[in-house]
């Protein structure tokens, strides 16, 4: 029997809407954001059109070990749709993926965990059906964080994967991390949250003052596998030379990594324009490992739309 994912349910009838956080045991903001949730509606009980199911910390082995991966060393995001007989993250996987089937709408929050901070960023796969596609689109505008990517649809054993191969719109969210919780990041998940119930009709609630810079679609495929930006070439110590959301330029040193052996310095430089949007701030990197990721706004629909 597959692992129990703890839940809260409200509403019945009407579109479903799936939140998760915790699906990686260091990112905090999400399971504080849904335990307001779980307090906002249960403070409302006939304030929903519909139904929503919320799932705090869908990875409890990860969490209590306050490391991304749980017990088995496997990572949630590259596990799904899992297996009801196997270790305890593919189990997970199996009642995760099972319960993303049964939604009609999916939210998956996420942070940098204990080793990175990303820039705020609302994210969806760029989905064959163009239907899917554009209430992705929509949910993540009213999600309101300054950015909103669409990535390709190819990478697999993930949520949003899942979701995908289900027809299920579905967004994930990216809010800072470095092994803190984010006051603001709370709060803005819970905005983002209640914004995305009242975009579906499951609640009524006046529109915010949008707050996106930059809207970007990368159809490449692999787009948005993070982990394979801007590798390290070796294993040592890192140290950042820019900002989060700081503007950079090809072949810009994004920081130094110290050899662990000779502690001989080697320089990682940008792939490409655009705007860091992650950024590892735990020092210690292997060789191979990504130290950040540089958003490419050439195609910035945000951009453009405000120089129109």
């Amino acid at each position: 029997m597959a692992v129990a994912l703890r839940q809260y349910e409200f509403g019945a009838g009407g579109p479903h809407l799936l939140i998760t956080g915790g699906v990686h045991g260091d990112e905090f903001e999400p399971m504080q954001a849904i335990r307001r949730l779980i307090d906002v509606f249960n403070n409302r009980p006939d304030g929903l059109s519909g139904r929503l199911t919320l799932v705090p910390c869908v990875n409890e082995s990860a969490f209590l070990r306050g490391h991304r991966c749980g017990d088995d060393g496997l990572d949630l995001a590259r596990t799904c749709p899992g297996d009801p007989d196997g270790s305890v993250t593919e189990q997970t996987a199996w009642a995760l993926s099972d319960l993303i089937r049964s939604a009609d709408y999916y939210i998956d929050l996420h942070t940098g965990g204990t080793e990175f901070s990303l820039y705020p960023l609302s994210g969806y796969v760029l989905h064959t059906d163009e239907k899917v596609l554009e209430q992705q689109r929509g949910m993540a505008q009213a999600f309101n964080l300054p950015v909103i990517w669409g990535t390709a649809a190819n990478l697999e054993g993930r949520s949003l994967s899942v979701a995908r191969d289900a027809n299920v719109p579905a967004i994930y969210c990216e809010y800072f991390g470095s092994a803190n919780c984010s006051l603001d990041g709370v709060d803005a998940y819970v905005e983002g949250c209640m914004n995305v119930l009242a975009n579906l009709g499951m609640i009524g609630r006046r529109v915010t003052e949008s707050k996106v810079q930059h809207v970007v679609e990368d159809v490449r495929p692999g787009s948005g596998h993070l982990q394979v930006c801007n590798p390290s070439p070796v294993t040592g110590y890192f140290e950042p030379a820019v900002d989060l959301g700081q503007r950079v330029a090809l072949g810009q040193p994004l920081g130094t990594v110290y050899d662990l052996q000779s502690e001989r310095p080697h320089s990682v430089s940008a792939e490409h324009d655009g705007m860091v949007l992650m950024l590892r701030t735990f020092p210690r990197v292997r060789q191979g490992e990504t130290v950040g990721v540089v958003l490419s706004c050439e195609n910035d629909r945000a951009a453009d739309a405000a120089g129109d």
